[in-house]
């Protein structure tokens, strides 16, 4: 199987032709429909998973946090279920979390200095 034409858009793929498309093994792909809820592609009269573009979308999204962003499955999930975390990367938590110990271990000094004088 090839993948699709640039230009040519099927309404559905089947597992085998979105494995070849994002990349991920078809046994991987079921196991991501137990872990993401947001990923559950119908199935077809002979129960075959019928797979459409925005399920491809998704699993390329649920790819990229996993593998690129370096998010554990438990991460991914919070981060589909709240879009506006997704912007906010491992790196950039981790700056929020030094600004924020920064912010705690100033205050803690003050008021050390404050009970010393």
């Amino acid at each position: 199987m090839s993948e699709p034409k640039p230009g040519i858009k099927k309404l559905y793929y089947s597992i085998g032709e979105v494995s070849e498309i994002t990349g991920i093994k078809p046994y991987v792909l079921r196991f991501w429909e137990s872990e993401f809820r947001q990923l559950n592609p119908p199935k077809n009269r002979a129960g075959n998973r019928i797979y459409r573009q925005k399920d491809i979308d998704l699993i390329l999204k649920i790819k990229s946090l996993l593998y690129e962003k370096k998010f554990t499955i438990k991460g991914a999930q919070e981060v589909l279920s709240h879009p506006q975390a997704a912007e906010m990367g491992p790196e950039n938590r981790n700056q929020k979390v030094s600004a924020l110990l920064a912010s705690i271990r100033n205050e803690l000094n003050s008021i050390l200095d404050l009970l010393q004088n």
